[in-house]
């Protein structure tokens, strides 16, 4: 709601707000006219004194006329923000905060503190603004510092500044000077997300959304919520994020709800909140006997508040109980914090036990996040009984009606709103939003399906339905989708290479992508965009609004300067301007990410770098490829063939994206040295792609020039590696995400080398993520043999010959892995019959090992006999049917062995995996018709 309204209204907004408070705190310094209001004899003001007496310890309060602002500021100002908070959520507050307004005035003034920063290489001197490090003192323990104000704020409230004047000025103003210090001494939004003692308010009440809030990860927004921002000279808003904190609740508050839902400060500022404020409003009943002294507000009007820091500070049960007041307050709140505490994770654990023994399926983050409900819920209605009442009480009586339902009404729908939410739900609803908007730019026609409405009204579900109705969402688009998805996520720092396997389950799910599919895409990302994947760049959502902040304002000053000399078509900066200066420092930006950024700018500088890092990785793979083709290793064929299929497809991928670059940089002297070094590099993968797809067409005359003499050129491969060259030149082979190239690799170290493989399988062994390669390890960590053969490990044996063999080779992992684990090896013997004619086909079979006939029984009784080839599978048309085998087959020789792959395996995977399916049917569409041309032919 408040999210997009625009800043210049809520800096007008903010500006009326500052001077109001402001104009609060001098009337607390001087204020000559509104205590008349609250003369007894004044003829018609709600505030003036009663003649009732207000017992405080047995003694009637002797009160005067006082002035407004205290009454005014703590039954009126505070009360307020609260219900801002739970109604309109934090991105309300933050935006009109004045506190937050006034923290930002360093900022405003280019005066922040700034960390000189000299290469030893270069000696350039860059200036960097100071942030809160993550991994300081305060970057980790920020929520108890900000708990640990609040508990000290109210202790002096009761001790100190409710009703004394200049105490309370001196507090606010001091506060007001803390956060403009802060703002000097670090950027961003400091003073608000490490130091404010209303940020464990604003988190309890405000998280994990506003009743009326909006929700940052389905926004189409790029500024979402309360996210700083700055208003550029056309009008137009851009984000001024320097990334401060990590999440940030500013950018999506949901989103750090949920990341802090499980760390023990989350529960501790929660559960002790609530205790903290019961003590508060208890202890005025625990200091004056009864609750006449908190209701009619007295005790914000109190002359002589700091005389009685050391006068009795409990009265019970009629009698004075001898505790200095200065110390009662803090034990107070100090023992019903605690208790409050204890009392909120006792209920947690207790819940959670009771949730396993009824087998109830609750997560653990789902029980926490409904106690929290519960607790912002009661502690909501349990301030407004207090909160303000000492002017609600002047309201009509039907008006104390109205506001109170009103209270309980809108926490309750509060508590509706927010209950059924879960991190699952977040999850789901944050790529639900990414994957409509892939929808849309693959510009599909939805609207006879939608009925007139946009993808933009749909639902998490719906979207997901649509997907897979959608008449021309191909395979093809699918996958350029989730792509952009996984590109979006990875850019964003929301998966990693690591995490997005998981993370992105539940989208895959839904479109029907494997997870074969899925490395497939991660592979093809770190082709086209190494970034992306590079472990050295600090990926997270705020760093990437920071850095696209940083981007577009470069962009701007390009314009600019494009548009004042109109003469000039070339779009350069001087990198060491005072306004590239200035955006470094404000942006926070180190000589890495502005070289990245740069080069995105300029699209010729960002694809050269981008080649020239593919080009790098070239030479590993090569090594790896000739590695591999060393003549020790020749009796390994079989798993050889594993890793050369996959080393050749990556070289292909990264020369053909290198080639797409050159076809952009035309004749470019950059793309001759290119061409140059990739014809030098692989000379034989460059000459089978030039010949098998249209480059020729592409690419400029002069780089083809540059690569078509190239062509008489073979590439050699050395054959004099020792084992120890072979050894290292596998090794980056072992850091796939393909746990059938690990394991495959595996094998090959452990025949030249057992005790280097066991080394790396004891690495390997708490991996869980795949069956095959925990017995790779399993096996190679309690096998004696020095050279275990393939053999020795069934399912990876099952697994090489299945790739093997034409039926399924360069079918995806997964799905061989599934198959070879319910697939069997049989042993025969001479002329022993492996299946007979009539025999109903319930296994796909495959020779893996000796020598079988296949007797074909012609019409005319003839019989026609066959030598069955190694890596041939049988019957694949009758086990698709499920009808009976038509020929015998025969073992020949006194040892083979057949692969046999159960029918109902083979059914199972074609329901699950639509590309397998898919990839079957091609095999036997290809089978079919040479079976007709054999035909013709005859």
């Amino acid at each position: 709601m408040f999210s997009q309204l625009s800043e210049q209204q809520m800096h007008v907004v903010r500006w009326i707000l500052t001077i109001a408070w402001l104009s609060i705190i001098g009337s607390l310094l001087y204020d000559p006219w509104s205590a008349v209001l609250t003369e007894p004899s004044h003829p018609w003001s709600p505030l003036r004194l009663s003649d009732s007496c207000i017992e405080v310890q047995g003694k009637c309060l002797v009160e005067q006329p006082y002035p407004l602002a205290t009454t005014l500021f703590w039954g009126a100002i505070v009360p307020a923000s609260i219900f801002i908070l739970l109604v309109f959520g934090h991105e309300a507050w933050r935006r009109i905060c004045p506190l937050s307004f006034l923290s930002q005035i360093p900022r405003a003034l280019g005066k922040q503190r700034q960390f000189k920063r000299e290469n030893s290489n270069t000696g350039k001197v860059r200036y960097e603004l100071a942030k809160v490090k993550s991994d300081s003192w305060l970057g980790r323990n920020y929520p108890y510092v900000q708990f640990g104000w609040l508990f000290i704020g109210l202790c002096g409230r009761i001790l100190f500044f409710n009703a004394d004047r200049l105490v309370l000025a001196l507090w606010l103003l001091s506060t007001i000077g803390a956060a403009i210090l802060v703002g000097y001494l670090y950027g961003g939004k400091s003073w608000c997300n490490y130091f404010c003692p209303m940020a464990p308010v604003q988190q309890i009440y405000s998280e994990p959304g506003g009743l009326l809030g909006s929700k940052a990860h389905t926004s189409d927004t790029p500024i979402t919520q309360s996210m700083c921002r700055t208003t550029l000279p056309d009008g137009k808003e851009q984000s001024a994020c320097v990334a401060c904190q990590h999440p940030c609740i500013d950018i999506d508050a949901e989103r750090s709800y949920w990341d802090r839902l499980s760390k023990p400060e989350t529960a501790f500022i929660r559960y002790g909140y609530v205790g903290l404020v019961i003590g508060y409003f208890g202890y005025y009943y625990l200091y004056a006997g009864n609750w006449d002294y908190y209701f009619s507000g007295a005790w914000a009007r109190q002359p002589d508040q700091l005389t009685s820091l050391l006068e009795p500070g409990f009265y019970l049960f009629g009698q004075v109980i001898n505790v200095p007041k200065i110390v009662a307050v803090p034990l107070t709140l100090g023992i019903s914090t605690a208790i409050g505490q204890r009392l909120g994770k006792s209920l947690e654990n207790w819940l959670k036990v009771a949730n396993r023994q009824r087998q109830i399926e609750l997560a653990p983050d789902v029980i926490k996040h409904r106690i929290f409900t519960l607790c912002t819920f009661i502690i909501f209605n349990f301030f407004f009984i207090f909160g303000g009442r000492p002017l609600v009480q002047l309201m009509p009586i039907w008006g104390q009606y109205i506001y109170e339902l009103s209270l309980v009404l809108l926490s309750t729908l509060w508590v509706y709103q927010t209950w059924h939410r879960s991190s699952d739900l977040y999850a789901r609803e944050n790529l639900a939003s990414r994957f409509r908007k892939q929808l849309e730019k693959l510009q599909l026609n939805v609207k006879q399906l939608l009925e007139g409405r946009a993808l933009s009204d749909l639902n998490t579900h719906e979207v997901y339905i649509l997907a897979k109705v959608l008449p021309g969402f191909t395979r093809e688009k699918r996958h350029t989708a989730y792509k952009g998805v996984v590109r979006e996520a990875l850019a964003e720092g929301y998966v990693n290479y690591s995490s997005s396997l998981e993370v992105l389950e539940q989208l895959r799910q839904e479109l029907g992508i494997t997870d074969d599919e899925h490395r497939e895409v991660l592979e093809e990302l770190g082709i086209e965009d190494p970034e992306l994947l590079n472990p050295d760049r600090k990926r997270s959502l705020e760093n990437q609004i920071r850095l696209t902040g940083y981007r577009k304002s470069i962009e701007r000053l390009m314009l600019l300067q494009s548009q004042q000399d109109l003469t000039s078509t070339e779009r350069n900066l001087d990198p060491n301007s005072s306004e590239i200066n200035a955006l470094r420092r404000q942006y926070s930006i180190d000589p890495q990410e502005e070289a990245w950024i740069l080069s995105g700018i300029s699209l010729e500088a960002g694809n050269l770098r981008r080649a020239e890092f593919l080009l790098a990785q070239l030479p590993d793979l090569i090594a790896c490829y000739r590695g591999l083709n060393q003549p020790a290793l020749h009796e390994y064929q079989a798993v050889l063939m594993l890793l050369q299929g996959s080393i050749h497809h990556k070289k292909e991928l990264i020369i053909r994206t290198i080639l797409e670059i050159l076809v952009t940089l035309k004749d470019d002297r950059s793309a001759m040295s290119l061409a140059k070094q990739l014809g030098d590099l692989a000379p034989a993968v460059l000459l089978e792609l030039l010949e098998s797809e249209n480059w020729h067409d592409r690419l400029h005359p002069e780089i083809l020039e540059s690569l078509t003499p190239l062509a008489g050129l073979s590439s050699t491969c050395a054959i004099d590696y020792s084992s120890e060259d072979i050894l290292k030149s596998l090794a980056p082979l072992l850091d796939d995400r393909n746990p059938l190239i690990q394991s495959a690799c595996l094998y090959i170290i452990a025949q030249l080398d057992r005790d280097r493989a066991q080394a790396i399988a004891r690495n390997y062994s708490i991996i869980q993520n795949s069956s095959l390669l925990q017995e790779i390890v399993k096996i190679l960590l309690s096998s004696s043999q020095e050279r275990p053969s393939l053999t020795t490990f069934a399912l990876l044996e099952k697994v090489v010959y299945l790739f093997n063999s034409d039926f399924f080779h360069r079918m995806h992992s997964e799905t061989l892995i599934a198959l070879s684990e319910r697939a069997e090896v049989r042993t025969f013997t001479d002329n022993k019959v492996i299946t007979e004619a009539g025999d109903t086909c319930r296994e796909l079979l495959l020779l893996i090992e000796g020598n079988a006939h296949i007797l074909f029984h012609l019409p005319d009784g003839e019989v026609r006999i066959e030598q069955l080839q190694l890596g041939q599978t049988l019957d694949e048309l009758e086990v698709l049917a499920h009808s009976d085998s038509k020929n015998t087959i025969v073992a020949t020789g006194d040892f083979t062995r057949i692969l046999a792959v159960p029918v109902d395996a083979f059914d199972d995977l074609l329901d699950r995996d639509r590309d397998f399916s898919r990839r079957v049917l091609e095999l036997e569409s290809r089978q079919l018709q040479r079976f007709m041309g054999s035909l013709q032919s005859m």
